[in-house]
């Protein structure tokens, strides 16, 4: 039932609209000044508000600012009985829906209000559609309010418009799909063809034939040609997940397609020119593997023109709540259920929580969160988490190698970086010297793993 909160400092009005707008089906609270309307405002949620312009120690001017100050969305219809253009040019300036002059009917008050109604559900609409379109761009679901993902965030916008190739790195989880998608969908390629492949998910055998299709009879079960990845993504964008994964000798071929914009299919020897933006992504050390002779330097070079590292979650704890909520809103949608909250002890575990499968791992926590949650509250019995007395995180059931691995690490500098700390008395320079690291990677540590040697 829509709400609306009547400011009127004269008793026969407060109650002729009271009755009208009751009568109307509307939900109404009364006040006769400004104060109250403000104090009644920050405490429950109007869709409308009506308020006359004269009124004694606040005006109505005054109170369509504030109003506004304390919900931008509320719509407010402005009264009076001493009606003139700068007046009413006045109120629109400072955000008011419309401006109606007494006497007026009460019929056409009403279609007003309905008016101010519809306005804000086509708002919340609007509001809706935005959020919906930066989810298709990938944004909604990988920006949030940190530092470090704001950066990305202006990277990603500067290197869209051109053609340089974008090596994305990453643990596993951090949304360089989504990152993939966005810098696609900001290009002047948008309208071309966006093709995404993980080159860990399929055989190396396959994974050629994929990319650069093959001729009839290339092999036994090739009974007409077969477009690859590169020629259905010509003109656009492919995007080459896990590309540590990539056969070394698919490197070369690949390679081949950055320099020269061309390449064979399987079984064939008519040269396929293409023209395709390449967006590649890991959550390996490319590096590592070149020094193993696993990944070839000269391709590195040729897809990290312009590298960008997307942070783990673990790293923009500020981020979780909103990404969160977010999700909760998200699947609250899609499984047609209303809006639930996180309760103060849910939002304390997931903070808390390092999340080594990041955004990822997030998200599916949060859909079983509203799978499980009955109530209007998602609780601590709602999440696939739990935390031991010392706050050390414990993991969930069903992790993984890479999990289990990368949960003990953290647990051994943990312990470690504690250890040396009370050898030196809290002396964290000598602390880095004997870690061999240097002083703002043993900070970021002390504070990623909230080290406090009081309570150790």
């Amino acid at each position: 039932m829509p709400s609306i909160l009547v400011i009127d400092d004269k008793d026969s009005m407060r109650t002729m609209l009271s009755q009208t707008l009751h009568e109307e089906g509307y939900q109404v609270d009364v006040v006769e000044e400004g104060k109250k309307a403000l104090e009644l405002a920050r405490l429950k949620s109007y869709d409308v508000a009506l308020t006359d312009l004269k009124m004694p120690a606040m005006d109505g001017l005054d109170v369509l600012s504030s109003l506004k100050e304390i919900d931008s969305d509320i719509a407010v219809i402005v009264m009076t009985a001493y009606g003139t253009v700068e007046t009413a040019v006045e109120a629109m300036k400072r955000g008011a829906f419309d401006f109606i002059t007494k006497p007026f009917d009460p019929d056409h008050l009403t279609v007003l209000v309905q008016r101010a109604l519809e306005n804000r559900r086509l708002i919340a609409e609007n509001s809706l559609l935005r959020e919906e379109l930066a989810a298709s761009l990938g944004f909604s679901e990988i920006i949030g309010q940190n530092e470090k993902m704001k950066e990305v965030s202006k990277l990603i916008q500067k290197v869209a418009a051109s053609d340089t190739s974008v090596l994305l790195l990453g643990e596993s989880g951090t949304g360089k799909e989504l990152f993939g998608r966005a810098i696609h969908n900001l290009s002047p390629r948008r309208d071309k063809p966006y093709v995404a492949i993980n080159c860990a998910a399929i055989p190396a055998e396959l994974l050629e034939n994929e990319l650069f299709g093959s001729e009839k009879g290339a092999f036994t079960s090739s009974v007409a040609r077969k477009m690859g990845k590169f020629e259905i993504a010509n003109s656009g964008t492919i995007f080459l997940d896990e590309i540590g994964d990539l056969d070394i000798a698919l490197q070369a071929k690949l390679l081949r397609v950055l320099q020269q914009k061309n390449f064979e299919r399987l079984g064939g020897n008519k040269t396929v020119a293409v023209d395709v933006r390449v967006v590649a992504a890991t959550n390996m050390d490319l590096n590592d593997m070149i020094r193993k002779k696993q990944f070839r330097e000269d391709l590195y070079y040729r897809l990290s023109v312009f590298p960008i590292t997307i942070p783990p979650l673990r790293e923009r704890m500020d981020d979780i709540v909103p990404l969160a909520e977010y999700f909760v809103n998200k699947y609250s949608r899609e499984m047609k259920k209303p809006v639930k909250t996180l309760s103060k002890e849910a939002v304390t575990i997931l903070t808390k929580y390092h999340w080594p499968g990041n955004v990822r791992e997030l998200e599916n926590t949060v859909e079983r969160a509203i799978i499980l949650a009955e109530g209007k509250k998602i609780t601590p019995d709602h999440l696939a988490i739990r935390l031991r007395n010392s706050d050390e995180i414990r993991l969930r059931e069903g992790a993984g190698l890479k999990e289990i691995g990368n949960h003990a690490q953290m647990m051994a500098e943990r312990s470690a970086i504690i250890r040396i700390l009370k050898q030196v008395r809290g002396n964290k320079r000598k602390c880095a010297e004997i870690l061999k690291i240097d002083y703002t990677t043993l900070f970021d540590k002390i504070k990623k793993y909230e080290i406090d040697l009081t309570q150790e």
